[in-house]
């Protein structure tokens, strides 16, 4: 008897280039424009963040400061800045295929820290419409439900990687591949 999902599992590695399509169509705009919001001023303005970022980032310390970031320190400045690379540069990837695995775990990193910044920085722990939760009939909470997409979207590039089509298979051509049949023991 064979079985009836077997022309599905042939669909399976399409899986990969759906989830960059979705990452591409929903998540890219929304982190670019994230990221435009820290440029500061000018040429060089990826390496001097707006006061936006700073306050984005790490609102307490901003606000403590005065809202002057020179009255911050160098190790705010370096987070800013690599979080700013960060919102252009891990999209950028995930969507050409290019280091995918590594950009989706960064993704993930990044969304979690994103994620603790805006329930303990700005204080949405103390709203529960915000915060959400999970299993209670509601689902457009934006922490736990949308960020649960947002990870499990991730982690499927973390598991399967960039797909068919991507830099990841022109680049590293001679690589094996990883595919759930290769995860099975040979005899």
């Amino acid at each position: 008897m064979t079985d009836p999902t077997a022309p599905l599992a042939r669909l399976s590695p399409l899986l990969p280039l759906l989830a960059r399509f979705t990452f591409a169509a929903v998540l890219l705009p929304y982190f670019w424009a994230s990221g435009l919001t820290k440029l500061g001023s000018g040429l060089f303005g990826i390496f001097s963040p707006s006061l936006g970022a700073y306050a984005q980032i790490f609102p307490k310390a901003t606000e403590a400061a005065g809202y002057n970031p020179d009255n911050l320190g160098v190790f705010h400045w370096a987070v800013v800045t690599a979080g700013t690379w960060a919102e252009f540069i891990l999209p950028a990837l995930i969507v050409l295929g290019l280091l995918t695995r590594l950009a989706a775990l960064g993704m993930i990193g990044f969304v979690v820290v994103q994620s603790l910044t805006d329930l303990y920085g700005h204080g949405a722990i103390a709203h529960p419409e915000t915060l959400g939760a999970w299993f209670d009939k509601v689902p457009d909470a934006l922490i736990l439900d949308q960020r649960a997409f947002w990870v499990t979207l991730l982690a499927t590039l973390v598991v399967l990687g960039g797909g068919v089509l991507s830099l990841d298979r022109l680049v590293f051509r001679n690589a094996p591949s990883v595919h759930p049949g290769a995860l099975q023991p040979t005899p």
